[in-house]
């Protein structure tokens, strides 16, 4: 069985703040909206606002480097947020007041050693679209999850090699040289030209 779960990194969209008495907060964007990632196996893609929003009820974790091991927090027992604002998906963790964290996560954090994000996800199955732009770049536009499974501070971006990124794109490219692709584009403007005949 093919696992569908993607993970994606941005930079610079994570710190640990530390005030007082109170827990050290782990503060981030998991994703950023209508901004290009960086090249990943053949396409680049584009997170449109409202994508999450089906999935921000979801029961989800903060992650160390998306390691089970090293859990920071978790939504259902209020020790994690998520939510969107208009820059991309946004979440604030009550980091565990252990050694471990303090020295593993948090002292790196506070030095800047650690200022990546990434989360890990499953596309809805109408949520993709697929083109190519005026120079050839193949872009996969995400207009919606169906699963949020975690945010995670991490030390390296790492991403899953055989991925349903990769199979979806397979299937738009075979589409596309076929021409299956063509025809259905064909098939649609035919049907849109007939209504404009009709309703004029």
């Amino acid at each position: 069985m093919s696992d569908d779960r993607e993970t994606r990194c941005y930079s610079g969209e994570v710190r640990a703040e530390q005030h007082d008495q109170q827990p050290t907060r782990i503060i981030g964007y998991g994703s950023v909206f209508n901004s290009r990632s960086e090249p990943l196996w053949g396409f680049r893609e584009i997170i449109k606002p409202g994508a999450f929003d089906d999935v921000l009820g979801d029961d989800v974790r903060g992650l160390f480097n998306h390691d089970p091991n090293f859990i920071l927090g978790r939504s259902a027992s209020g020790t994690l947020t998520v939510s969107t604002d208009e820059r991309g998906l946004r979440y604030d963790i009550e980091a565990p007041d252990t050694q471990t964290i303090r020295d593993l996560v948090l002292a790196p954090m506070l030095r800047g050693d650690i200022n990546q994000s990434s989360f890990a996800f499953r596309v809805a199955r109408d949520g993709e679209r697929w083109y190519e732009d005026e120079e050839g770049v193949v872009i996969r536009e995400i207009s919606r999850f169906s699963r949020l499974f975690d945010v995670s501070p991490v030390t390296y971006p790492a991403y899953q090699e055989a991925d349903s990124g990769v199979r979806s794109l397979k299937a738009w490219q075979e589409a596309r040289d076929s021409g299956a692709l063509k025809l259905a584009i064909n098939q649609r403007m035919a049907r849109e030209r007939v209504l404009t005949l009709l309703n004029a």
